[in-house]
């Protein structure tokens, strides 16, 4: 029997960004409430019953997303040279989440970024 399963875990942050050409122009400076989750896929358990160690992955979000908090997102690499859009700030979260000593044996499968409770961006490859 083919069992799959799904462990998700996200990090919140506050922070500030603006996007250097939105519409022609550059957007004005402002904030959001930002959480960021991932989506890991785990195709088969460990002789412990555990698909993917929550305590690792969470870690590993938190540090990235700690990167954020309280700052300018424009000024932290990156987004120093590129746009700070949701778009690309879920593609660096996923890349750098999908790196094989945080994802472990599992598959990272999305990432979502989301810029308040109402709005968010998926990313997966």
């Amino acid at each position: 029997m083919f069992e799959k399963f799904t462990i998700r875990v996200e990090a919140r942050f506050e922070a500030a960004h603006n996007l250097r050409l939105y519409k022609g122009a550059p957007e004005p400076l402002h904030g959001h409430s930002w959480k960021v989750e991932a989506k890991f896929k785990c195709k088969s358990l460990d002789h412990e019953d555990i698909g993917i160690d929550y305590v690792h992955v969470e870690k590993a979000i938190r540090q990235l997303a700690s990167r954020f908090d309280h700052r300018y997102i424009n000024e932290i690499p990156p987004f120093d040279k590129i746009n700070p859009t949701s778009e690309n700030i879920a593609k660096w979260f996923f890349d750098e989440l999908n790196r094989p000593e945080v994802r472990e044996k599992s598959e990272l499968k999305e990432v979502v970024v989301w810029e308040g409770p109402e709005a968010y961006v998926a990313y997966s490859k």
